[in-house]
């Protein structure tokens, strides 16, 4: 059979947008403190790269890059590109890890359980140039399905899409000897089984374009919600751009604040085990509805003595051991080995404040959690551990 040659770019719609917002409306990106429009590429819709990719539509953002699903004109299929701001440090990063990634020899099942890169080529900016990356066109987060699910996900869908985690943190831990650093709902995406509901979005921004805000010479796009799928793909580990590669162990600050491991807020070395501590509580976050560790206050020495008194309610007090191999402990402890924080540390416990479930079906639960959710990274289980758990394989009747 022939192969199909090269496609010509689509015609823009013809149609006007949904809306063309003022000057008075924050957009997207433009909401957010750390946006700067010199750093951010002014990707238009309709616009080809590399002779290449057609930009469609958009498909979101973050606060170091936008993303948009484009049309591939020599393979004829979808892909999606990210933009990276000018000089931000996860761009070189990420791309190097999943280069890296790319090209570890392995036949485990959990390596097509990591996002992979197809190319990635530079546009220049007024400040600089722009890493762009190209990679297979996903669908839904896992935050997504939370917020569109009500705020949690069913106890059958998240064993299903745990397991499948499991599997591939347990290549690119034991196998790949990555280290994500930042697990999160946000950063898992569902692979797409049935392309044609890409079709349909795309059929849809030509009939009614969406919406946007014109800032001088360039347009900032209101982004295009997929909805959920009859039949969702597996679940896929995205943005690897705060990723580590090698055996460890590491140092630094790394995680987002609400999901930091205790050897991270103790300024500890830190290995893959911050990635189990992480997983466990995005599982209660998406189980419960709810997140595990909230606070947030002004003053960020506040807020991680508070973040630390909340450990201490829902795990006891950490072992001393494990204080002594931190640089930080004296930020949460006087001489005399006393928690220092204003007013009462709240009494929880994690069967307190688990609202789901009842029985042995609970007391599971939380067993399962709390092989994740250990003061010491060596007490957590590995991955590969924890894919034995009986909870998780537990098959439940129909109701």
């Amino acid at each position: 059979m022939p192969r199909r040659s090269h496609s010509p770019p689509r015609q823009l719609p013809e149609a006007e947008p949904e809306e063309i917002y003022g000057p008075e409306t924050q957009l997207e990106e433009q909401g957010f403190a750390w946006y700067n429009p010199d750093k951010w590429y002014p990707v238009e819709i309709g616009q080809v790269f590399e002779s290449r990719y057609q930009v469609l539509l958009k498909l979101g953002f973050g606060s170091a890059s936008t993303v948009w699903l484009c049309r591939d004109l020599n393979l004829h299929s979808y892909v999606t590109l990210k933009f990276y701001a000018t000089g931000h440090r996860q761009a070189s990063n990420e791309e190097k890890v999943l280069d890296y990634l790319w090209h570890v020899a392995s036949d485990h099942p959990g390596r097509n359980l990591l996002r992979s890169i197809k190319a990635s080529f530079e546009v220049a900016g007024p400040v600089g140039p722009h890493l762009c990356l190209v990679f297979e066109t996903l669908g839904l987060s896992l935050a997504d399905i939370r917020e569109i699910a009500g705020g949690k996900v069913p106890e059958n869908l998240l064993k299903g899409l745990i397991y499948a985690l499991l599997l591939g943190l347990d290549y690119m831990h034991s196998e790949a000897h990555v280290v994500h650093t930042d697990i999160q709902d946000g950063n898992i995406m569902l692979a797409i089984t049935d392309t044609s509901i890409l079709d349909d979005l795309v059929e849809a921004e030509w009939a009614l374009p969406s919406a946007r805000k014109i800032v001088g010479d360039r347009i900032v796009y209101a982004s295009t919600g997929l909805e959920i799928p009859d039949d969702p793909g597996d679940p896929i580990i995205c943005d690897f751009g705060d990723a580590r590669v090698g055996a460890g162990p590491f140092e630094g600050q790394v995680m987002p604040d609400l999901y930091r491991a205790p050897e991270i807020i103790l300024g500890m070395t830190w290995n893959e085990k911050i990635d189990i501590w992480a997983l466990g509580l995005m599982i209660w976050d998406l189980f419960e509805g709810k997140l595990l560790f909230n606070t947030r206050l002004r003053d960020r020495t506040a807020s991680r003595a508070a973040h630390f008194a909340r450990m201490v309610s829902l795990m006891g007090p950490p072992p001393d051991d494990l204080l002594e191999r931190g640089s930080s402990w004296r930020e949460f402890f006087d001489e005399k080995g006393k928690l220092m924080i204003d007013g009462e540390i709240p009494e929880s416990s994690l069967e307190e404040e688990e609202c789901n479930l009842e029985g042995s079906d609970k007391q599971d639960f939380l067993a399962f959690l709390r092989k994740m959710l250990q003061w010491r990274p060596e007490d957590r289980l590995s991955a590969r551990e924890l894919m034995e758990d009986p909870w998780l394989n537990r098959q439940y009747a129909e109701d």
